[in-house]
């Protein structure tokens, strides 16, 4: 992510990010304690947080890291986790959450970032930023841990939709080479498409005609196409983005989140077995620390919207602070590389020249 911080040190005014304080299970303190750890660490970074004003100004007060750092807007509303997206939409208003995309809509942040219900604030996104032209659906990516120098993978759709079509998907692709060219640095992204199998025979007709389709746009979108990829290669140094329907994406997800879980269990069972066994964890410290590290799920956490007119970045909502804070690092990086603008003006020349060739291969 070199070239991103290098984007973040040139900026010419700080990069203000909107933050719903109200969404999430651990409440407005945790997103605070969140805010102020970023804080400390990019002094060039301002907040616009949204939810009830006495209490957050009373939070933020605690904090000295946050002095004139935080607009405070209130909002009395909040979306709950269990309320169905069409039911915030009519009600959904006088929100936390719609008052922290409001803020991208005026121009005044660059980046949302909420907890919250991920299906509110997918609506929600859709409704006040709108797509981009020549999206058919937004999709949400994640980094994924991978054998890979630059140390992560790009997954997407990861949720936001269930389904997707030959179209769609090539849409995802489009996106995905845009996001790990922005936020991960690299020059020509490789490509591969999940699948069951990676023969060309296997995978349903969809696949087949996405993968045509993602191959002749490769050239002009300037990614390389690696062609389909198993379950086993999302963390390899095979591919850097995979492109997937929300469905799959979203049980992958989380299978991945659970077995860090697990493995992080198993392995402090395993110290404390026995005396040698705790006098073993003693030596291998450092090293046990370095592993948790890499896999803890909190380092990546937040998912990005792409193929809206705005970037909306939606962290866990059992997030802690430390969660809090990666989402907040990720918005910020996107913010410097001016993310939204980059991914609208890739999508409109990918349109062009497939369509282009199209007309050239029916002449």
């Amino acid at each position: 992510m070199a070239e991103t911080a290098q984007a973040s040190g040139a900026a010419a005014s700080p990069v203000v990010l909107s933050i719903d304080a109200m969404g999430g299970d651990r409440g407005p303190s945790v997103i605070i304690d969140g805010i102020a750890i970023s804080a400390a660490k990019n002094a060039d970074i301002r907040f616009i947080v949204h939810g009830d004003k006495p209490e957050l100004e009373r939070l933020i007060a605690r904090k000295r890291v946050l002095d004139g750092r935080c607009d405070v807007r209130n909002a009395e509303g909040v979306v709950q986790m269990d309320d169905k997206p069409s039911q915030v939409m009519r009600s959904g208003k006088g929100t936390s959450m719609w008052s922290a995309i409001e803020s991208v809509r005026d121009g005044e942040a660059t980046v949302a970032i909420s907890c919250g219900n991920t299906g509110a604030l997918m609506a929600m996104s859709m409704v006040r930023l709108r797509k981009i032209e020549g999206v058919n659906r937004p999709a949400i990516a994640c980094l994924w841990p991978s054998r890979n120098p630059h140390g992560f993978n790009v997954m997407l759709d990861v949720g936001a939709d269930i389904r997707a079509d030959e179209t769609e998907l090539l849409h995802y692709a489009l996106m995905g080479a845009s996001y790990a060219r922005n936020g991960l640095g690299l020059k020509r992204p490789r490509v591969g498409l999940l699948n069951v199998g990676v023969e060309e025979f296997k995978g349903r007709p969809e696949l087949k005609l996405a993968s045509q389709a993602i191959a002749n746009a490769a050239d002009v979108a300037d990614f390389d196409y690696v062609g389909f990829v198993e379950g086993g290669d999302i963390p390899s140094d095979r591919v850097d983005v995979i492109v997937t329907d929300g469905f799959t994406g979203n049980v992958a997800l989380k299978t991945g989140e659970g077995t860090a879980g697990l493995i992080r269990d198993f392995l402090g069972e395993a110290f404390r077995y026995s005396i040698l066994s705790r006098i073993a964890a003693v030596l291998a410290l450092t090293s046990m620390r370095r592993l948790s590290k890499r896999i803890d799920p909190r380092r990546v956490n937040g998912g990005v919207f792409l193929g809206l007119n705005g970037t909306v970045v939606k962290s866990h909502g059992a997030s802690d602070a430390t969660g809090v804070s990666a989402a907040i690092k990720l918005a910020a990086q996107l913010s410097a590389t001016g993310f939204t603008k980059r991914i609208a003006a890739r999508i409109a020349e990918s349109e062009r020249a497939i369509a282009h060739d199209n007309e050239g291969t029916a002449e």
